[in-house]
């Protein structure tokens, strides 16, 4: 089993554990570290095989932990854990939120219809390639494959950005101007709209996995078998956790505007485009740890969920998988 889901295995068994982990790992200062010090990072865990609730030095005082979890961290923020292979700088989950910050805002504040499609396919586009890059990898960078998931990847963008704008689309041709439409289009139905999207989006990208399965191992981390019920269940979960992240990020700050304005919190109306980013910031940087915990990274699987070609080869009875993100 590789290091990093040996890491998650062992301190990643509750909610609180994960995004405690999550926390520190969506660091975007590990984006700065060279690729030359992230292999040697890789080098020095992979040789040691142990957890960050086991120091690799062998006193065990404060300093050493910490720097066992720093080590940890870098290497789960910029490793693929099936692949073994450094992750693109853009791709890795630190950068997440840099990256979808200004695309969020962007597209929530778009009046015109053309403009929210442009934005919403570019938002699209990067969590698209973000989810390609960091879902599970057993199935093989084959040509026909490759192709297979481009051009599923691209008719979800152009089909999410689509029902993105066709509200906007709807009201500005029917010159639809009153305040019920209004607070209909422009407040409440981005939140569940880009939460589906977004959850859409990642079940396409990553339907290979439901194709071709994903590997499953046992508790010593031996693989046992390509499972296509793991992997179902694999992206059935990374979608359900994306569709929170994004209808959360939308939908919150709406009903925290709301109540700012009507307190007025806020006396110049200048204030509120900067209050507004503030708060869509602070409800992305806490919502994305929240949607990257809300399932195990390495998955576990019962032994009556697996296929029988894969049963009659073992009599363990949990089985474990990367769930991917």
């Amino acid at each position: 089993m590789d290091a990093n889901l040996r890491l998650w295995r062992a301190e990643g068994q509750s909610f609180l554990q994960r995004f405690l982990l999550w926390a520190d790992a969506l660091d975007p200062l590990l984006l700065l570290k060279s690729s030359n010090e992230i292999k040697r990072n890789r080098l020095l865990i992979q040789i040691s095989e142990k957890t960050p609730s086991e120091p690799i030095q062998n006193n065990q005082n404060g300093k050493d932990v910490l720097i066992c979890f720093y080590f940890f961290f870098l290497f789960q923020s910029s490793v693929h854990p099936d692949t073994d292979k450094i992750i693109p700088v853009l791709f890795r989950p630190p950068a997440f939120m840099p990256i979808t910050l200004p695309l969020v805002i962007i597209s929530s504040v778009q009046r015109q219809a053309k403009r929210s499609f442009f934005w919403q396919f570019v938002f699209h586009t990067y969590t698209a390639a973000f989810t390609l890059v960091n879902g599970n990898g057993t199935p093989k960078a084959e040509e026909s494959l490759r192709q297979k998931q481009i051009f599923l990847g691209l008719g979800a963008i152009s089909y999410s950005a689509c029902v993105g704008a066709l509200p906007l689309i709807f009201m500005n041709r029917y010159k639809l101007k009153s305040s019920l439409i209004q607070l209909l289009v422009r407040k409440l139905l981005p939140a569940p709209l880009f939460g589906l999207t977004s959850a859409f989006t990642v079940a396409m990208v990553r339907s290979p996995e439901f194709d071709n399965g994903i590997e499953v191992m046992d508790r010593n981390g031996k693989v046992v078998g390509v499972s296509k019920k793991a992997g179902e269940k694999a992206v059935m979960e990374t979608a359900l956790s994306r569709a929170v992240l994004f209808g959360t990020t939308f939908f919150l700050p709406e009903v925290l505007m709301y109540c700012v304005q009507r307190a007025r919190l806020v006396k110049n109306p200048r204030a509120l485009g900067p209050v507004r980013m503030f708060v869509v910031m602070s409800v992305l940087a806490g919502m994305l740890p929240v949607s990257f915990s809300m399932f195990p990274q390495c998955g576990e699987i019962k032994r009556a969920d697996l296929e029988l070609e894969i049963l009659s080869s073992t009599e363990e009875t949990e089985f474990f998988y990367n769930r991917g993100i």
